[in-house]
């Protein structure tokens, strides 16, 4: 090889390698933490889920409000059906949107079923957001990063 070019190879590579650590702190960091976010409240508060934005786009997340309905002349709370998530022990869950990209797991008792409708005997107050597409795909990131 010729003398003159022996400091090519070493060149390329430092060439590579500089390139490839040129991201941005944030962008990676959000590359490692992956496409959502799990965190264990403390005592018997339920999980938080946290979405990046892309996330949230591909698996089609949509909400809906909690809604007061006068039925049989007294003012209940209900939800679409879709948005209720049952567990392995048979208790309803729903995910709240208490902020953009966030979801938090909430315990439902519910009363009885109405065609496309949920009528509740305790759940989130009216107006909170409930996951109604998506729901089961962010109960999916919660369990696959469970506490052993």
């Amino acid at each position: 090889m010729n003398r003159r070019f022996a400091w090519m190879p070493v060149m390329l590579l430092l060439a590579c390698l500089s390139s490839s650590g040129c991201k941005h702190t944030s962008e990676a960091a959000a590359e490692e933490a992956g496409p959502a976010q799990v965190e264990h409240l403390k005592g018997d508060q339920p999980t938080r889920v946290t979405l990046t934005e892309e996330a949230a786009k591909r698996i089609d997340v949509q909400t809906a409000p909690v809604e007061d309905m006068a039925i049989n002349g007294a003012l209940r709370k209900v939800i679409p059906y879709a948005a209720i998530l049952y567990d392995t022990g048979g208790d309803t869950w729903v995910y709240t949107n208490p902020e953009p990209f966030v979801f938090v797991r909430h315990r439902i008792v519910v009363d009885y079923i109405e065609g496309e409708l949920a009528v509740l005997s305790d759940g989130p107050a009216r107006g909170t957001a409930v996951v109604t597409v998506g729901a089961t795909e962010l109960n999916g990131a919660e369990l696959e990063f469970e506490e052993e």
